[in-house]
């Protein structure tokens, strides 16, 4: 494959979209505390001052959605008027609908049903059409792209330098970024770093870049990959206060890639947050995460892409695809059949055995949803390794 260069980026949680997946997957949180039966698709736009909640949602669940909403803004640290945004006192417009009954048919009760399949899987279907894709590979402990991963963890850490006062000047917005040199398809260095990071008026470039070289980059960045060739670039403009909603509107699932592998693999297209776990577009996404991290786990490749993919109101997928692009002694017809024994794709079985009606969705909104070792999410298990293995002897 020769030499080549990769890049991921990844932002933090008080960039506006991220601001706006929070609020939307909070919302999901809250109306499952009471009725995790609910059907929910709710969107946020933030913009200045001005924060719209949008979307349909079918639910028993008594929830205040504008304290909700502005506990997410205070929490992310954008709790002051010298923010231009202000979670104490922004306007918020609630605009949620209930779920279309046409849409509500197809969910209740799936064509399997219907059709006289009875089964306790088959008992609804999608919530809409489309495919979605999951992906690992064995850069890192966590199965996951070296560049996503870094770029997540210096996010992360932009955060925590922040929140426990260790650079005071930050402020909640913040964008990072990984190039990292391949040769022959294995990293070898990290070729750049790019943190962009929103700062107090009086603090100068100097020290930002002093600082987050100091207490981000290098207890991130591994140094063995770390050369004399590696660029570090800290706000590259020269300037970033004014940041957040206040710098540039924010809408929920406008960051797919950051929330899933950086680029790698392909994507169905469909976002996660502010959607329950019947909408294939969030649930599937995590099976098909879930099946591709315990093949790379098994040992039976070292990259693997799994497509899934729905029709609406029925429980089977329509189709399943495995791709190890030539890392595995099987043919990806084999894998896939194998995939078929182990793994129920119907979403009332993997709602059921990823446990996404106990699920908290909020911590996932911001730093990823693949990868993610931290939050203890099922679909990060690696608990279908001899099951596969058995099923291709």
């Amino acid at each position: 494959m020769g030499k080549y260069l990769f890049t991921s980026e990844s932002v933090t949680e008080g960039h506006p979209d991220k601001v706006c997946d929070q609020i939307s997957d909070a919302i999901l949180d809250a109306i499952f505390e009471q009725d995790n039966m609910a059907h929910v698709a709710c969107e946020t736009t933030a913009v200045a001052g001005i924060v719209n909640i949008m979307g349909e949602i079918s639910t028993t669940a008594k929830v205040d959605y504008e304290a909700v909403t502005r506990n997410v803004i205070n929490e992310i640290g954008y709790d002051r008027d010298e923010l231009l945004f202000n979670g104490h006192n922004c306007k918020i417009n609630n605009m949620i609908t209930t779920q279309s009954p046409d849409i509500a048919m197809g969910v209740n009760e799936s064509y399997e049903l219907k059709d006289g399949e009875e089964d306790k899987y088959n008992q609804f279907g999608a919530g809409d059409q489309g495919m979605m894709f999951g992906y690992a590979c064995d850069e890192t402990e966590e199965l996951m792209p070296l560049t996503i991963s870094l770029s997540h963890k210096l996010a992360k850490k932009l955060t925590e330098v922040r929140k426990n006062g260790t650079l005071k000047y930050l402020r909640p917005d913040g964008k990072t970024q990984v190039t990292a040199l391949y040769e022959d398809g294995k990293v070898v260095s990290i070729d750049t770093v790019v943190i962009s990071t929103q700062h107090d008026e009086d603090v100068t470039l100097e020290q930002i870049r002093n600082d987050l070289i100091k207490y981000v980059i290098k207890p991130i960045i591994p140094e063995n990959l770390l050369t004399d060739d590696t660029r570090i670039l800290v706000n590259p403009t020269g300037r970033f206060v004014i940041g957040g909603p206040a710098g540039d509107s924010g809408l929920t699932g406008r960051k797919i890639i950051v929330d899933t592998y950086g680029g790698y693999g392909r994507h169905g297209g469909g976002a996660f947050s502010g959607k329950d776990p019947t909408k294939v577009d969030r649930s599937a996404a995590y099976y098909a995460r879930y099946i591709a991290k315990n093949i790379v786990a098994s040992g039976i490749a070292s990259i693997c892409e799994v497509q899934l993919a729905y029709a609406i109101g029925v429980a089977k997928p329509v189709s399943i695809m495995v791709d190890t692009f030539d890392t595995s002694k099987y043919s990806n017809s084999e894998i896939a059949n194998a995939v078929k024994k182990v793994f129920d794709c119907r979403p009332a079985a993997i709602i059921e055995e990823l446990n996404l009606r106990n699920t908290k969705f909020l911590p996932t909104a911001a730093y990823g949803h693949m990868g993610r070792t931290d939050l203890n999410v099922k679909w990060e298990d690696t608990d279908k390794v001899e099951e596969l293995k058995k099923a291709l002897a």
